[in-house]
């Protein structure tokens, strides 16, 4: 069977955070295919190696489908998905489903739909798959980052939170979570479900900090209270370079409660940090 892909992990806060489908990939713009034309993706980067490109599958014909058996129209669905012709994956899985209307399949459309930053397709494909089977866990989180993309915040905590309950080592739910909280004000709780994801892998947070987390923030106090958060998780992780940019930035949106960096256990080894005396001596001017 082709490469099992359910999980895209979301740390979707659009500007910032990489959004996290369950198939285990950060969610990029659509494919450049013969229908759509998008923007490179901004992590992709020039390079003088010369590179085979892959061919492409060509999709099957109507006919050519009806032949096919579920399972070889999956791992052709997954090739094209590979290949980020998510318009002929989706193809492919709906003509699966016609065979085998099974969760795993549906939750297959989610993660294509998503991908092609269609959360309302996305979520209706989602529930079909937690509809089959109430304890696929990735499908809970497709379905959650389908809420989350069209900012219904509290179905996207509250499903999140679902497929946590069904597996709780995914470091991929908890970065959503986290979002979805830190996008609804919840910071504290942000916090939290940012170690948990830190604890089960430390790499999100270089994921974190390529990102212009902050940049979708309303306001300067809600960027600065993101990030005075983020400079206590890289403090604790014991990345003082980060911190520091954080707790600069923080100051520079004004955030209010800086002195708690001197009673906040997280920030111990940062204050005896020489870089951080100068800092606090500094102490830009909030920037409005």
């Amino acid at each position: 069977m082709a490469l099992c892909s359910r999980t895209i992990t979301c740390f979707m806060l659009l500007a910032a955070l990489p959004l996290c489908a369950s198939n285990g990939q950060q969610m990029q713009d659509a494919p450049k295919t013969h229908r759509i034309s998008p923007a490179q993706p901004p992590d992709q980067q020039p390079s003088t190696a010369i590179i085979t490109p892959r061919p492409a599958p060509v999709e099957p014909t109507p006919a050519e489908m009806r032949s096919m058996t579920a399972v070889q129209l999956e791992e052709m669905g997954d090739q094209f998905r590979q290949a980020k012709d998510y318009f002929s994956a989706v193809d492919c899985y709906r003509a699966a489903v016609k065979k085998d209307a099974s969760a795993e399949y549906y939750n297959r459309i989610a993660i294509s739909e998503l991908l092609m930053r269609r959360p309302v397709e996305a979520g209706k494909a989602a529930r079909k798959a937690v509809r089959k089977d109430k304890h696929m866990a990735d499908a809970w989180n497709n379905l959650a980052v389908s809420y989350y993309l069209r900012k219904q915040l509290e179905d996207a905590i509250r499903t999140y939170e679902r497929a946590i309950s069904l597996n709780p080592n995914s470091a991929s739910f908890h970065n959503n979570l986290a979002a979805a909280y830190m996008d609804s004000k919840q910071f504290d709780l942000g916090f939290a479900e940012y170690r948990k994801a830190l604890a089960l892998d430390p790499s999100f947070l270089e994921r974190v900090s390529q990102n212009g987390v902050s940049a979708r923030m309303s306001s300067p106090e809600d960027r600065a209270q993101f990030s005075f958060v983020m400079a206590r998780l890289f403090a604790a992780n014991g990345d003082l370079d980060r911190a520091l940019h954080f707790l600069r930035a923080a100051m520079e949106d004004g955030y209010p409660k800086i002195d708690d960096v001197y009673q906040d256990k997280e920030f111990a080894q940062l204050i005896k940090d020489e870089r951080f005396l100068a800092l606090m001596k500094e102490r830009p001017v909030a920037v409005r």
